[in-house]
């Protein structure tokens, strides 16, 4: 293992749990960013098991990892900081997001034209009717959670109706995506990691083959369909692959968007003048959008593994290291943005959020800009002077970076014209 350069950090475990409890450590990753841009973290506490990683925390160098794929694999070692300790290697790497070219390029492609913005953008309109159906709920209630009440119902349901779910099972598939991708944070899965391959990951597996079953009796144009029927270098997926796959659509569609939407309006009630200015100018929100997805990626960091002996920004690195990716701190690199740490609605800024460019980069970034665009404007119309009624929490995670608790009051104003 090589060796790294001795800097103040030395010793510092950056994915220990109790270093994300209030959500990601931005101070900690502005002192990396300045004084070891390319951190070494010796060991997992948690998981003894599992080997050492280099941290990549800069704008410059995620994107230099991120568009070079021969040197840092997506397959080889998986796409979390952990290997193997919750989610097996080998069922990472049945998802395209855990490969690399040929196979990655040929199983995305799958799905890419269905992600296409002029086809999300045939979709707005039932999009937004979901997010009124939600709101209405709301009629009559002072107060509500933001992340159960608003967030999970809708982004569940815009998933879920593009991968072929009835409305009515959208409440289970969003606990189980919840439990898979939160695996460890004492709320919502108190019998720790464990038992998220023992109870949640069998559970997911049988769903997701009864509906594999439907769709080859009766084959559909939902995307469910597209895999179960998907062929690749001349072959169907094993039943592992669909169900990988089918998870992998479920859990970016209910997390990124429930994520950055709440974070979003939570910094909107924080900072009044900011929301203010998008009250009184409506047009400013997709740049909102934008500055939120900077602020609030949903995904702290993914991970690649190096395929032979390298130097990134001056850090030697050895064949078969893992490499995180922290978009959680390169959205907030000083080199890139001023005042990094201010939320500012008409900053409109380019970010990492959605990757770094490359091969990787996220397939469903239309339909996660449509889903905020109508959530921040829907949400505002209604509620413009909504408030917040007690303290956030956040999802305890080095992974997904979301609150799991975001209460507010709906009181105090007028519907917008």
């Amino acid at each position: 293992m090589t060796a790294p350069s001795r800097t103040s950090l030395d010793g510092v475990l950056v994915t220990e749990r109790d270093v994300w409890r209030d959500g990601p450590p931005h101070e900690l990753f502005s002192q990396m960013r300045a004084q070891c841009p390319v951190h070494w973290t010796d060991r997992v506490t948690e998981f003894p098991g599992e080997a050492g990683f280099w941290s990549v925390t800069t704008w410059d160098g995620i994107h230099a990892v991120s568009r070079d794929f021969e040197t840092y694999s997506s397959e080889r070692g998986g796409i979390t900081s952990l290997t193997d300790a919750i989610m097996p290697l080998d069922l990472q790497r049945s998802m395209f997001i855990a490969m690399d070219p040929p196979k990655h390029d040929r199983l995305k492609a799958l799905f890419q034209r269905g992600f296409t913005p002029k086809r999300i953008a045939a979709h707005e309109d039932a999009i937004r009717s979901i997010v009124v159906d939600v709101l209405d709920r709301l009629e009559g209630r002072a107060t509500c959670d933001l992340v159960d009440d608003v967030a999970q119902p809708v982004v569940a349901r815009v998933i879920g109706s593009f991968m072929g779910i009835p409305p009515e099972d959208d409440a289970v598939w969003a606990r189980l995506m919840t439990a898979i991708m939160a695996a460890g944070d004492p709320d919502i899965t108190p019998g720790g990691p464990e038992s998220v391959m023992q109870r949640d990951v069998p559970e997911l597996f049988r769903r997701c083959g009864e509906l594999m079953a439907a769709r080859r009796e009766s084959p559909t144009d939902d995307l469910t369909s597209v895999l179960v029927h998907a062929e690749v270098d001349g072959e169907r997926l094993e039943d592992h692959e669909i169900v990988m796959g089918f998870f992998l659509l479920m859990a970016a569609g209910n997390d990124s968007t429930k994520a950055t939407y709440c974070s979003g309006m939570r910094a909107l009630m924080e900072h009044p003048g900011e929301r203010a200015k998008l009250l009184a100018d409506p047009s400013l929100i997709p740049s909102a959008v934008e500055e939120s997805l900077r602020m609030f990626p949903a995904f702290a960091h993914f991970r690649r593994t190096a395929t032979r002996d390298t130097e990134l920004q001056g850090q030697p690195i050895r064949e078969g290291d893992k490499v995180v990716l922290w978009y959680s701190s390169s959205n907030r690199d000083e080199s890139r943005y001023e005042e990094p740490d201010r939320f500012d609605v008409t900053r409109s800024p380019e970010h990492q959020a959605f990757g770094a460019g490359g091969r990787h980069y996220c397939l469903g970034t239309a339909l996660a800009r449509l889903e905020l665009r109508a959530l921040f404007e829907e949400t505002l119309r209604r509620f413009p002077a909504m408030e917040l009624e007690g303290p956030a929490q956040w999802v305890e995670s080095p992974f997904v970076s979301q609150l799991k608790t975001l209460p507010v009051r709906l009181e105090g104003g007028a519907a917008v014209p």
